[in-house]
């Protein structure tokens, strides 16, 4: 039989197989260690509802068991830890539970995590491996960031290939704040590291073995370039610090087309304008085919069908290939990009066309503009109702010598944000980008009918975890058109915490 590496990985894609059959002849087995809804709880503790398991017949981990103290906690991790090596399976780790089912229920949860239960993890798998060449990466607000391609090596399970270097300080063996790490010592194309999954997950460099160096490596050259589109890349400096931020960003803006890449990316976002089948592959897809460029253009894809159907066939043509080479077999029927169809295609331009009237929030969100996030976008749709009347304040503020004597005060907006909507809409070339979009789509005027005799009108109302019948941003509209202010942490001044 074939040799999985991953157990995590291999069970979820057993269990999402379409074929029942495959499912069931891979041999998967679980400890049953908890439970869903039930009209009534197994027994009063999470320790004896697990030993009901085992008398209806359900494997359970014989390494459970039920401690009076912290102490005895820890004692049972280091044994448990001792003996994780030669278990039959991997473990990153143990939780602590309460036991009492009732405890449970009053403590609850936050941020869908478990006030009653935390895990406490072994410390993380070490491996060593050496740095093959360092690649460049260009992100949508033109960061560029590092990416060390190092010699496969399997850490915890896992083949570990790329980790990120951060930026050119990391590199460099220094942190934010210009102390030294790894000992301050630098990392060179050659080098052989130590690395580990941070939490089992995010690979690290750990420490450079500075005795395997070669006698031929040399300190890494930042780029002072946009390797992508040739721009200058700056590190700017803070005004009030006037320290260097430590990343490097490409000046390109709208003509680097990692950026544009990226930002198409963000646009289509869940948390952005959310169009459906329309994700990372096919914006690639569709900007490398030239078919999109800016935002605006995703919109007359429906117009220009043919080329959009001839970009995904070459795309699957492309990956037959791909496949073929790799697996050494030969295709018996091999179809032209002509005879290839996507069956998806109605349904992705419907997805497109029915976010042509979006949220005021979303769109905002959608632009990409710098330090504004989903919350702050929220906060500038509520204050200035209309994307017409957000562009008019943003551009006179862009002119103002004193960017304070045109843009409001507003709770929650500072100085960083004011300039960062300063530089998108001080730039000329957003403006065609942004006028040729808004002739596609009409974001709804953000309209909050606030109610003055609803009970938690004038109340301070935080919300956290995952709600059950809306989303989290439904909420807070909801609250904030019954009167309340909402908050995105619980101080002083809170009168109400709902925890989904």
């Amino acid at each position: 039989g074939q040799d999985y590496v991953n157990p995590r990985n291999t069970a979820a894609g057993s269990l999402r197989q379409k074929d029942p059959s495959v499912t069931a002849s891979r041999n998967l087995k679980f400890f049953a260690y908890a439970w869903g809804y039930t009209t009534a709880d197994p027994a009063p503790t999470q320790y004896d509802s697990v030993q009901k398991f085992a008398e209806w017949g359900f494997k359970i981990s014989p390494l459970m068991v039920r401690a009076k103290s912290a102490e005895e906690l820890i004692a049972h991790y280091h044994r448990i830890e001792e003996q994780r090596s030669a278990l039959g399976y991997d473990i990153d780790g143990v939780v602590y539970k309460v036991d009492q089912l009732e405890l449970q229920r009053r403590w609850g949860f936050v941020t869908g995590e478990p006030r009653w239960a935390v895990a406490h993890k072994f410390p993380a798998e070490q491996a060593m491996t050496t740095v093959q060449k360092i690649d460049i990466q260009v992100g949508r607000t033109g960061t560029l960031a590092p990416v060390a391609r190092l010699a496969p090596v399997t850490v915890g399970g896992v083949v570990v290939e790329n980790v990120t270097l951060h930026n050119e300080d990391y590199i460099k063996g220094l942190d934010s704040t210009g102390q030294p790490i790894r000992d301050g010592i630098d990392v060179r194309i050659g080098d052989t590291v130590v690395i580990q999954r941070a939490g089992d997950v995010i690979p690290q460099i750990v420490s450079v073995v500075i005795d395997k160096r070669p006698a031929d490596a040399v300190p890494y050259e930042f780029p002072h370039t946009c390797p992508i589109c040739g721009s200058p890349a700056t590190r700017e400096i803070n005004e009030k610090t006037g320290k260097e931020d430590s990343r490097r960003r490409c000046t390109g803006e709208l003509i680097c087309p990692a950026q544009a890449v990226e930002g198409l990316r963000h646009f289509v976002s869940r948390g952005a304008l959310d169009i459906e089948g329309l994700g990372a592959e096919n914006i690639d897809t569709f900007f490398n085919a030239g078919l999109i460029k800016t935002a605006a253009d995703i919109f007359t894809l429906r117009d220009r069908r043919p080329a959009v159907t001839r970009a995904l066939a070459e795309r699957r043509e492309e990956q037959a290939r791909q496949r073929e080479a790799a697996s050494g077999k030969t295709r018996k029927n091999v179809r032209s990009v002509e005879d290839r169809n996507y069956e998806g295609l109605d349904k992705l331009f419907a997805a497109i066309d029915s976010r042509r009237e979006p949220e005021l929030d979303r769109f905002i969100f959608a632009l990409g503009i710098r330090h504004i996030g989903e919350t702050t976008a929220a906060v500038l749709a509520r204050t200035f109702s209309t994307i017409e009347e957000l562009i008019r304040v943003g551009k006179e503020t862009a002119a103002a010598e004193d960017p304070h004597t045109v843009f409001p005060s507003v709770n929650g907006i500072g100085d960083t944000v004011i300039d960062a909507l300063r530089d998108f809409f001080g730039n000329e070339r957003n403006d065609d980008v942004l006028d040729a979009l808004l002739r596609q789509v009409k974001p709804k005027p953000y309209i909050v009918n606030v109610s003055t005799d609803s009970e938690v009108a004038g109340k301070t109302v935080v919300f956290t975890g995952s709600l059950e019948k809306m989303t989290r941003s439904e909420a807070k509209a909801m609250a904030e058109r019954l009167g309340a202010k909402v908050a995105g942490s619980v101080s002083a001044k809170t009168d109400l915490v709902v925890a989904g």
